[in-house]
């Protein structure tokens, strides 16, 4: 496989992505209209039944913005979109900066917060029960919102003292969904600790074709508990477009719709039985089309999600 540079861009990936799926002549908008015919993929939650798609936004880092219109204008338009191709899931998080108030601003402008399902953290906890209630009543400010359609509690911080404020919370409606998150190996053992006693509806953990280390423990785990899963990092901090060099896709991946280099990471992430929706982060349009293409058509079965894993790994 071609390393022809080693440190490539999502941009330059998406292109190349194009251009070995569907020809340069299409542009990500055009590729999403082609494909639009194809069903829109969604998993339960198991807690509900409520189905999501496959594939939410993602705000870390790149939401953390001022308010000029230079920057906000692409976000706008990723959040204008998101609701019509079918989308639902935005997550984020009080940690991210200023992700929360355009998150909230956005919506509040666009007037689709009813279409969103909304979803953030609490970490503050850390600091004892006061702290992270007073970051989820800023929280809900922020987001302009009564009320969160998920709360996670943030890497693990607080939880002994901040779980019995969620299910509060949910028992008066200001919390359809809880559950945990990490990013850390290290705290695998701890989380699933909490996923065998605690009835969460969700966990969210880092998982993506080069880093599974969650497939050992915290993904069957949630399966045999009912729990639903959201994976962050799914393009594995860059380093998956990066394997994938200058090399034009595989016919094989081609033939199960995939056009991009990234719809072939989040079609290898989603397409794990127990996880409910992948969070890439999405700034701008023509990535939120490219990844949205992911939750249309076939997933890839289980000697084909082998055969994806096998082509990164010896990249």
């Amino acid at each position: 496989m071609s390393h022809g540079n080693r440190f490539l861009t999502r941009r330059d990936a998406l292109k190349l992505g194009l251009a070995a799926g569907a020809g340069m002549a299409l542009g990500p908008r055009a590729l999403f209209a082609q494909s639009a015919s194809a069903e829109l993929l969604s998993k339960p939650i198991p807690s509900s039944g409520e189905r999501i798609p496959l594939i939410g936004i993602g705000t870390a880092r790149r939401y953390d913005v001022a308010t000029s219109e230079e920057e906000l204008a692409p976000l706008r338009e990723v959040l204008r979109n998101f609701p019509g191709l079918g989308g639902k899931l935005v997550d984020t998080a009080p940690s991210y900066g200023n992700a929360e108030t355009v998150v909230g601003n956005l919506l509040a402008e666009l007037g689709n917060r009813d279409q969103i399902f909304l979803a953030t953290k609490v970490g503050a906890g850390r600091q004892g029960r006061a702290a992270g209630i007073a970051e989820m009543e800023g929280s809900l400010t922020r987001l302009q919102t009564d009320h969160f359609d998920l709360l996670e509690i943030h890497n693990l911080s607080g939880t002994a003292d901040m779980l019995p404020v969620l299910r509060e919370w949910k028992q008066e409606g200001r919390i359809r969904y809880y559950g945990i998150t990490t990013t850390s190996k290290n705290q695998y053992e701890e989380l699933a600790g909490f996923m065998r006693t605690e009835p969460l509806d969700f966990i969210q953990v880092d998982y993506a074709i080069d880093n599974r280390s969650a497939e050992d423990l915290l993904l069957p785990l949630a399966q045999e508990r009912g729990i639903a899963v959201l994976t962050a990092l799914p393009f594995g901090r860059g380093r998956v477009f990066e394997a994938f060099g200058d090399t034009a896709l595989p016919e094989w991946a081609t033939e199960l719709g995939i056009e991009t280099w990234a719809q072939f990471a989040l079609k290898f992430n989603v397409s794990h039985p127990a996880i409910t929706a992948a969070i890439p982060g999405t700034a701008r349009p023509e990535y939120l089309y490219d990844n949205f293409n992911a939750s249309r058509g076939v997933l890839p079965d289980a000697a084909t999600r082998q055969r994806m894993a096998e082509l990164v790994a010896n990249a």
